[in-house]
């Protein structure tokens, strides 16, 4: 019983987390400003690791965890770069 409600929690969430990255994707397309773009890309990339966990606890392998570490890393500098670039101009002093 406790795997079958596994099963469907996780498959409900992945849903939902598809569905919110789509919501991130229109505001990182058409957003009316940068900042709303640079704030779209943030959502869009800490669903993708979210979904990437989901994925990894349902296959129970660690490649998908590994790989979520990568995109939160790789996420967290690109938005710092794209802040810091829309704040002043430059990303390099």
């Amino acid at each position: 019983m406790s795997a079958l409600v596994l099963s469907w929690s996780l498959n409900i969430a992945q849903v939902m987390i598809a569905l919110a990255m789509g919501c991130a994707a229109f505001r990182m397309l058409w957003g009316p400003r940068a900042q709303d773009r640079v704030v779209g890309l943030d959502t869009f990339y800490v669903n993708a690791m979210l979904l990437l966990l989901t994925i990894g606890i349902e296959s129970g392998t660690d490649l998908y965890f590994e790989a979520a570490l990568v995109i939160a890393l790789i996420g967290f500098v690109g938005t710092v770069a794209l802040a810091k670039f829309l704040m002043r101009g430059e990303v390099i002093e």
